[in-house]
């Protein structure tokens, strides 16, 4: 019985390392071809797809850094802005683009996060269709009341609104991070806290300056010169430590809301399959255009403090994203408009 097995061993070790043999053969000119063309990245200008419309804060990010990479790429960074359905159209493209690394996505806690849970036909995965790159830039928000509300802290405001059996507070629309927050809020407090969802963060923030809704959660660009002006007041940052543009207002988490971090964020994306090389060298010449000693100043101004996360670290940040919104969008029972 042993002398029968030997021969039919051998053969199968042979037949094992032929099939190993042509296997290698037909890999090796893939590998080859991915490894030359990621060699030679850049080699045409880069076109990075903003989807959402021009002169949002996800655009502002991406025009201020595109000269900057591009001078460290060597080669021009085209961006092109796809504004539809919440973000969607644009970011669906580029997921269906060649992964070469010439066609960018710079999304959004919108259309790469939160999607995800809102839209159940959502026609891409964000985890799967995407080579997350960097987190580049967080959008942190305040909260934000009437001057002629008598609260002066989140626990006043919580109070009250408990007090009075319930208070109304304004978002930029179902889905967006003022209403995500405005919900997170009253899910970890039991507050009673309705949604007015409007058309934009501007309006949402006017009629809360009007005295027509109480509250609002939004980018700390927009609300602070109407702080600053007495218009507004500022009962806390929703980020997990104060802000850098307003040092003074503690935070929901100092106030006794454990866990509160809501920020708006934006990230660089890759479609799938893009060679980890090309991936490396568009991290860091991000890295160094937000290193550039002129931007972080012009950020900040539009409320927004750089980041310039490795694509590791950003897809757990990514996928831990998801899964909090996830939750939030399931016990808050939220639609998409």
């Amino acid at each position: 019985m042993a002398q029968g097995n030997g021969p039919t061993d051998t053969g199968s070790t042979r037949r094992r390392l032929l099939g190993a043999s042509l296997l290698g053969l037909a890999v090796t000119p893939r590998a080859g071809a991915r490894a030359e063309a990621a060699a030679g990245f850049p080699d045409r200008p880069i076109r990075v797809v903003v989807p959402f419309g021009a002169g949002t804060s996800t655009d502002i990010v991406t025009r201020l850094l595109a000269p900057r990479m591009g001078q460290a790429l060597g080669q021009p960074i085209v961006v092109e802005n796809r504004p539809a359905a919440g973000g969607v159209v644009g970011s669906e493209a580029v997921a269906k683009s060649p992964p070469d690394g010439h066609t960018l996505c710079m999304g959004s806690i919108a259309s790469h996060s939160v999607n995800a849970s809102l839209m159940p036909n959502l026609p891409y995965d964000p985890l799967r269709d995407f080579v997350p790159v960097s987190l580049v830039t967080n959008a942190p928000n305040l909260l934000v009341v009437t001057p002629g509300l008598p609260a002066n802290s989140l626990q006043e405001f919580l109070a009250l609104a408990r007090q009075r059996g319930g208070l109304e507070y304004a978002s930029a629309g179902n889905g967006t991070s003022s209403h995500l927050a405005g919900e997170l809020l009253r899910l970890k407090t039991g507050a009673p806290l309705s949604h007015v969802p409007y058309r934009s963060g501007a309006q949402a923030v006017n009629d809360v300056v009007a005295g027509h809704v109480p509250m609002t959660v939004y980018q700390v660009a927009a609300v602070l010169p109407f702080v600053r002006d007495g218009k507004l007041r500022a009962l806390a940052a929703t980020s997990a430590r104060r802000l850098e543009q307003a040092p003074e207002v503690p935070t929901a988490i100092e106030q006794g809301v454990a866990d509160f971090d809501v920020s708006a964020w934006h990230g660089l994306f890759a479609p799938a399959h893009t060679p980890m090389p090309v991936v490396t060298r568009i991290h860091a010449a991000l890295v160094t255009a937000l290193g550039a000693p002129d931007l972080r100043p012009q950020l900040l101004a539009q409320g927004l403090e750089p980041v310039g996360m490795p694509p590791t670290e950003f897809r757990e940040f990514l996928a831990a994203d998801i899964a909090k919104w996830r939750e939030v969008v399931r016990s808050a029972n939220l639609r998409a408009d």
